[in-house]
């Protein structure tokens, strides 16, 4: 690649209006625009029908567009638009569109228009049909450049609460289409303040905090009905040489292939077969998103005192596409999956009903896998004290590199149940 086609990439990550894209979008509309030059007084585009050529992405420089009106009409509007604005002929309704100052901007042609509606935030080609069930779950609608709207997928999970995973999911989905997209996400710190209601769409709102070459910060509020219930703050950092070393060793477990799959967390969920993200949930069944590959066929004993400590193989089912702040988001779907719950293994009898309330959860994320092939989540708790439990855990994928490590904070109660037939609610958010 030579260096103005990486200038080209460079800036067109900074874009806000194409953060939003998926990054194989961003590459493709690299691929295709035209690099242009003017001088101050130059007309990019000057006579009403002329072909405006396609979109315009101002990179140096500023531009006006102006009406023809007499001095004397007080309506006339004169807009000037600058780096990182974008604009099409149609949109400047014919008027005369003339360089300010010296101006470089790169021009998309119509016919690759559809390059900036692609059909989701993560896919640009797939068919809706063949998207990874997870990959619904944390699409989101872009409202504008900072707040997008997500949903609760009926029948996902089976809780009346929304899933602690799809807001931390969600959320950095929402992040991560605020920032360059060679940026990558390394951590984050989530609240979780109030109970999401599976109902109601769920508008994430993000502050871009922080930004500077390599490094970008962002904080996301998840609104529902007027009110912050969750929040999060995210760190991103592009890629760069390192130094790089591994103290802790994956167990030596068996293989996924040997294990039988745990039934409990794979049961059905809605999801619109055309995608209807305005709905918060449709009729048409497809399976819940994971594989799961308990190492223990007792893993939801839920009666029983136990070790604080669990291990298991997980991964999406189907494909997902390549982008890795995809599967970094549903890492972080995962890690909530029997997390805090793990701290009242201890402390399980018969008669009591334990249940646990997710307070905090930080996550830092150490090299690049794929949620879609199976990774080993080791989960112990080595504390509970004054009704807060304390869980960690660490993925590792199959050659034994750690990926990511995960820390959560919750309350843990128990209740005396005297009706045997009352099930546990552990995984709820309450």
């Amino acid at each position: 690649m030579d260096s103005e086609a990486e200038a080209v990439i460079e800036f067109l990550g900074d874009v806000p209006a194409l953060q939003r894209l998926p990054s194989s979008s961003i590459r493709k509309i690299a691929q295709h625009v035209i690099v242009k030059h003017h001088n101050s007084g130059d007309y990019v585009f000057k006579e009403e029908g002329e072909s405006g050529g396609g979109t315009y992405f101002i990179w140096e420089g500023v531009v006006e567009v102006s009406s023809q009106f007499p001095e004397s009409n007080h309506d006339s509007q004169v807009f000037e638009w600058k780096k990182f604005d974008y604009f099409t002929q149609s949109e400047c309704g014919g008027q005369d569109v003339i360089a300010l100052t010296k101006l470089t901007y790169l021009m998309l042609p119509y016919k690759y228009s559809d390059l900036m509606n692609p059909k989701s935030i993560w896919s640009a080609d797939m068919n809706l049909e063949t998207w990874a069930p997870v990959e619904h779950i944390l699409s989101l609608d872009p409202l504008d450049v900072n707040t997008f709207r997500g949903v609760t997928l009926k029948g996902a999970p089976k809780s009346a609460k929304v899933y602690g995973g799809q807001f931390m999911g969600q959320a950095l989905a929402a992040a991560s289409k605020t920032v360059h997209f060679l940026k990558i996400l390394h951590s984050f710190h989530a609240h979780f303040l109030l109970p999401g209601d599976v109902n109601v769409p769920i508008i994430y709102e993000v502050d871009r905090v922080h930004d500077v070459h390599n490094l970008a910060t962002r904080r996301v509020n998840a609104v529902q009905k007027e009110r912050i219930v969750f929040f999060l703050i995210a760190s991103f950092h592009r890629g760069e040489e390192g130094f790089d070393h591994q103290e802790p060793t994956m167990p030596s477990v068996p293989d996924p292939e040997e294990l039988l799959p745990k039934n409990g967390l794979e049961e059905g969920v809605k999801l619109s077969r055309h995608h209807l993200r305005s709905q918060v949930s449709t009729p048409t069944f497809v399976p819940w998103p994971t594989e799961i590959r308990p190492l223990d066929p007792n893993i939801y004993t839920r009666h029983t005192t136990r070790p604080a400590s669990v291990s298991y193989w997980l991964r999406a089912k189907g494909r997902l596409p390549d982008d890795q702040a995809l599967h970094r988001c549903v890492g972080a779907y995962y890690s909530d999956l029997l997390f805090i719950q793990i701290s009242l293994n201890p402390h399980r009898r018969e008669g009591m009903l334990p249940s646990s309330i997710s307070l905090d959860h930080s996550m830092w994320f150490h090299r690049d896998f794929r949620a879609d092939e199976w990774l080993l989540y080791v989960i112990d708790s080595p504390t509970a004290y004054n009704a807060r439990g304390f869980s960690r855990g660490q993925m590792f994928n199959r050659k034994g590199e750690l990926v990511l490590s995960a820390m959560q904070v919750g309350v843990v109660r128990k209740i005396i149940n005297t009706q045997s037939s009352i099930s546990a609610t552990a995984a709820s958010k309450l």
